[in-house]
């Protein structure tokens, strides 16, 4: 039996992208640095072996699947080579892979985690549907008819899929340590909207997104009220949203989902429609929306004596705002308390203004050390930058984690991208 081996399994697509493989009886393997991640949890418990980079690990007969990470100077990328063993990079894999089932690629700057996570969970009530979850989740199902994966712009690796769908839920300004600016990014996605084969469904409220054109529908949706897809009347209560969606002007039901804040309602408008595209029965649709339990550190929370735990992936201004309004409209009573580490000096630097006045919406803000990630490990400005652009916000570290006590029956709002968890952890471990 043919071996996929995975360079670079702990990779949060590579190793979903291991899981789904695994699940439809191909045989898996793959290697990474020792450092233990989240990521290798679901892999372990699948029984999928992982080992230590070595050259002797790759082994003629492998399909070889590398994350882009890895250049051609790694040692088992050399290896494979002087083997003669042709090397695909994780995105051209997954590309070719897809075309065996309606593919719907979730794509955009914020939300395509909990998008495609929400959406797979729908679908998967109708037809078979396998699923690959940019939080390291990956499913797949037997006889698949939907493969839903999350379409990540940077470095355009996007444009090595030729979806059947594309959900596109936003154009930001992110990745500054590659994209040159916003209209740089738009024109990812315009070229990225050429290839999709069947419809695109599109934030409509977005500016850019409405430039949009491609061969195929773009099907809007949107709170505004020249959308194709339309929320009104959006309500919040204790244990979740509820909301109207019109089509075309005409009502089509009213849904709930457990989650808070417009961005969530704007993820579930966009399920909605695919969902309505494809002919998805409404009674399926609203079940499936108010049991979905959510994805890995996307508003993840737990308790902890009186104090409410949350941790969230948010590491761009506009998410911060996102999970900050969400978290007030759920704990409205609260005081709000932010614990953010920036990721990436380039994305700081960049937004540095930015993410002063999102993080300005918490009642406190405590910052932590800016993560230095594989991309780049050093940058002319410091913590102190951000520091001095928030009134009353407090540099904290590990060692000095535990002053989070003081703030009786408040929310811990744990962001960033980086290994903010470690602070929570040391948190939680410390606290009495």
């Amino acid at each position: 039996m043919t071996i996929y081996h995975f360079i670079g399994i702990k990779g949060s697509g590579m190793s979903a992208l291991a899981q789904v493989l695994h699940d439809m009886n191909y045989q898996v393997q793959g290697s990474d640095v020792e450092k233990v991640f989240f990521t290798q949890k679901p892999l372990e418990e699948k029984g999928i072996t992982i080992l230590p980079f070595n050259k002797e690990n790759i082994k003629e007969g492998q399909v070889i699947i590398a994350s882009p990470a890895y250049s051609s100077s790694h040692e088992e990328i050399e290896r494979a080579n002087e083997l003669n063993i042709d090397v695909q990079k994780y995105p051209h894999f997954l590309g070719q892979f897809i075309q065996q089932f309606t593919s719907v690629a979730v794509t955009g700057s914020h939300g395509k985690t909990s998008t495609t996570g929400l959406l797979s969970h729908v679908l998967s009530a109708a037809q078979p549907t396998s699923f690959l979850i940019g939080d390291g989740t990956g499913k797949g199902a037997e006889k698949s008819k939907y493969f839903v994966f999350e379409a990540c712009e940077y470095r355009r690796h996007f444009l090595n899929y030729k979806p059947d769908y594309a959900i596109m839920t936003n154009i930001d300004f992110d990745h500054p340590d590659y994209f040159r600016d916003v209209e740089d990014v738009y024109s990812a996605f315009q070229e990225m909207a050429m290839q999709v084969k069947k419809a695109i469904i599109a934030c409509g409220d977005d500016q850019y997104l409405q430039r949009i054109h491609a061969q195929v529908p773009v099907v809007f949706y949107g709170l505004s009220e020249d959308n194709d897809f339309q929320g009104r009347n959006i309500h919040v209560e204790k244990d979740g949203t509820t909301f109207d969606v019109f089509v075309r002007n005409n009502y089509y039901s009213t849904f709930k989902i457990n989650g808070f804040g417009t961005h969530n309602v704007l993820n579930a408008l966009a399920v909605i429609a695919l969902c309505h595209y494809e002919n998805i029965s409404v009674e399926a649709i609203k079940e499936q929306l108010q049991t979905f339990a959510g994805v890995k550190r996307r508003f993840s929370e737990k308790s902890l004596g009186k104090q409410v735990l949350i941790d969230d992936y948010a590491h761009h201004p506009t998410e911060i705002s996102a999970t900050i309004e969400a978290t007030k409209q759920k704990y409205p009573d609260r005081e709000i308390v932010a614990i953010f580490q920036p990721h990436t000096f380039t994305r700081t630097k960049t937004f540095l203004d930015e993410f002063a006045n999102s993080l300005k919406k918490a009642d406190v803000v405590y910052l932590c050390d800016i993560f230095s990630s594989a991309r780049e490990n050093s940058g002319n400005l410091t913590i102190q930058d951000l520091l001095d652009k928030i009134p009353g916000a407090k540099l904290i570290n590990e060692a000095d984690i535990h002053q989070l006590s003081k703030h009786h029956q408040s929310v811990l709002l744990f962001m960033g991208a980086g290994d903010i968890q470690k602070f929570q952890h040391a948190y939680e471990k410390g606290f009495s």
